[in-house]
C-alpha cells in the first residue's frame, strides 16, 4: 500500500490554560459534525495552544467564528499516513533533508493494524520544495 501525503490546512488557537477548555472546543467541533485529522494541545506561555487540521476547512472556520476563537490560519502542513515499518518516518524526514528543507515540527504515531500517521510542519517558504521531496502533487 502506498503512502497517503497530503498538504492540508491547519489552524491554531489559543485557550486557557486549564481543565477543560480543549474539551469545548472539541464539544463545539463534535456537535457541528466537524471532523479532525489532527489535534494537538500544548502549553504556550501562560495559555494553552491547540492545533488543528479539520477535514473540511470551511466548516471548521464557521464553527471557529461562531465560538469567536480568535484561529489564526489556514496554514499549511502535511498529512501522512501509511504502512507502519522500522525506520518509516525517518525515511520521509531523509527525503526532506536532502532536498534542503529543515522540519519546524513533526509528530508521528502508530494508529494500530500496521499502521501509523504523521503531522509535519516546514516554514511556508519551504512548502512547495518540501511537496516535491514528498510527491505531493
Amino acid at each position: 500500500m502506498a503512502a497517503t501525503i497530503k498538504l492540508v490546512d491547519y489552524f491554531y488557537l489559543q485557550v486557557a490554560n486549564k481543565p477543560g477548555e480543549g474539551a469545548k472546543v472539541l464539544s463545539a467541533l463534535k456537535k457541528a459534525k466537524v471532523n479532525l485529522l489532527v489535534f494537538s494541545g500544548f502549553p504556550e506561555g501562560r495559555q494553552g495552544q491547540l492545533d488543528v487540521v479539520p477535514e473540511d476547512p470551511k466548516a471548521f472556520t464557521k464553527v471557529a467564528e461562531q465560538n469567536e476563537w480568535g484561529i489564526v490560519g489556514p496554514k499549511k502542513a502535511f498529512w501522512i499516513h501509511d504502512e507502519d515499518k522500522i525506520g518509516a518516518v525517518g525515511d520521509t524526514l531523509d527525503k526532506l533533508a536532502l532536498a534542503g528543507v529543515n522540519v519546524t515540527a513533526t509528530t508521528a504515531m502508530c494508529a494500530g493494524a500496521g499502521r501509523y500517521g504523521m503531522i509535519l510542519w516546514v516554514n511556508a517558504a519551504d512548502v512547495k520544495k518540501a511537496s516535491r521531496a514528498l510527491g505531493v502533487d
